[in-house]
């Protein structure tokens, strides 16, 4: 009974945090609070529970330098033009005839590149929305298409901050992560694709509104230098280095393009890796190419702390077994993927955001995968698979609430987001997850 006054005031202050446009960090910090307190309701001291916060955060303490990372790489990318070269001369290279299409891939490639959804949204994503809006076309479809292009990178990019969580909660090798992530990926991005081109067709851009285009060359320099810092970290990516090493080289390259190619002053550049790049225009350019730095992460980097603490507590309390034991019976009976999907999607409902149900559903499912005979490489792609797809299905989201605010598409762009479904659906037919829920063999 405890636990379920917790679970209820942790759902309230999710819903009131919502209702209210209040930071998620608040009804984090509650549910933090409630917990500790069940905890210490059930014979644990003061000092015990604190030991157990303190041991969940531990396991994503690794993740902070790469979100410090992250911030300072998303501004300098800004700032030395990366971003703005891919948004030029992609949108440039575009078949109106196919706008929808091009859209999801340009999305693609920005996010992949970035490794950050709402990066991708608040750039190239903005950019397209206006095309669209401009051109007649649907802006349910075309939001849809973008959403999807986001996500693709946000799921399987080295620099992106989920699948670098997925990969320090587990234990496993980002690059072996997303080379299986790619491999399950293609089905669905195959179909997307498909998809995206019959959508094309009722789609095509009648008219478009270049102005944005023509600023973006009056205020970069939009030589081909401007795309080594995203080069870099392809081929690092692609030899498998550390993804600190790939990002710090990476930075260097843009440092330098910031002094040497966009004439920036050198306080001009630290002020950016630090605050974020602003670009002093008068024009709608520049509310979209500002952003990122190393504060833009901090308040990421709370919430990935916060809500890492619920495993400690969770684990060393045991508080979720009897759940657990309702999903060992569950994937006994439909096996262990649907049970993970089937987990991914309450968190995710109930949860309102993105980090705390991976965070949940490894801590529900890990067991049940040990048990099986499982790796930690099987539970860590099936998450790529489930919980950081899922999470943006519900509307109520912030995980996809804030794109959809950002490019002022209403919820029924989830609809046409259809990589975020195809993923967890299409690899439920993996011929590995059909096999007997008790079998041994890996998934």
């Amino acid at each position: 009974m405890d636990f379920l006054i917790s679970v209820a005031i942790f759902t309230l202050s999710l819903i009131l945090s919502l209702i209210k446009n209040i930071s998620i960090l608040i009804p984090l910090i509650i549910g933090m609070i409630s917990f500790s307190l069940t905890a210490i309701h059930r014979g644990y001291n003061t000092e015990s529970v604190i030991k157990m916060i303190l041991k969940g955060m531990k396991k994503s303490l690794s993740l902070m330098p790469i979100f410090a990372l992250i911030g300072i790489i998303t501004a300098l990318w800004r700032a030395s033009g990366t971003i703005p070269f891919f948004v030029y001369y992609g949108t440039k290279l575009m078949n109106p005839d196919y706008f929808i299409l091009f859209a999801f891939l340009l999305s693609c490639t920005v996010s992949f590149a970035l490794g950050t959804s709402f990066g991708t949204v608040g750039t190239i994503g903005v950019v397209l929305i206006v095309l669209a809006k401009g051109g007649g076309v649907n802006v349910s479809v075309a939001a849809g298409a973008i959403v999807s292009g986001a996500f693709f990178g946000d799921r399987c990019s080295p620099t992106s901050s989920s699948a670098n969580l997925v990969a320090a909660v587990t234990g496993t090798y980002l690059y072996d992560n997303v080379k299986k992530m790619m491999i399950t990926g293609i089905i669905p991005f195959a179909s997307t694709v498909l998809i995206y081109l019959f959508l094309s067709k009722n789609n095509p851009i009648a008219v478009t509104d270049n102005t944005l285009l023509n600023d973006i060359s009056v205020y970069f320099n939009l030589s081909y230098v401007t795309v080594l810092p995203a080069v870099i970290i392809f081929a690092l990516a692609f030899l498998k280095k550390n993804v600190k090493t790939s990002m710090f080289f990476s930075i260097v390259a843009a440092f330098l393009i910031c002094l040497f190619v966009q004439k920036m002053n050198f306080s001009d550049v630290l002020h950016a890796m630090i605050f974020g790049f602003n670009l002093n225009a008068n024009s709608s350019l520049a509310g979209i190419i500002s952003g990122g730095g190393l504060i833009s992460m901090f308040k990421v980097s709370l919430i990935v702390l916060i809500a890492s603490s619920y495993s400690g507590i969770f684990e060393e309390t045991g508080m979720l077994n009897d759940i657990q034991g309702l999903l060992k019976k569950m994937s006994n009976k439909i096996g262990i993927y649907l049970t993970t999907v089937f987990t991914s999607l309450v968190t995710g409902a109930f949860c309102c955001n993105q980090t705390l149900p991976v965070l949940l559903t490894y801590q529900l499912m890990n067991k049940i995968y040990i048990e099986k005979g499982l790796s930690k490489e099987d539970i860590a792609i099936d998450l790529e698979n489930t919980a950081i797809m899922t999470s943006e299905l519900f509307p109520w989201s912030i995980a996809i609430a804030v794109p959809l605010a950002t490019l002022s598409a209403d919820a029924g762009s989830i609809f046409y987001a259809v990589y975020l479904y195809l993923v967890p659906l299409i690899n439920v037919l993996r011929l590995p997850n059909l096999k007997k829920p008790d079998s041994n063999l890996t998934i």
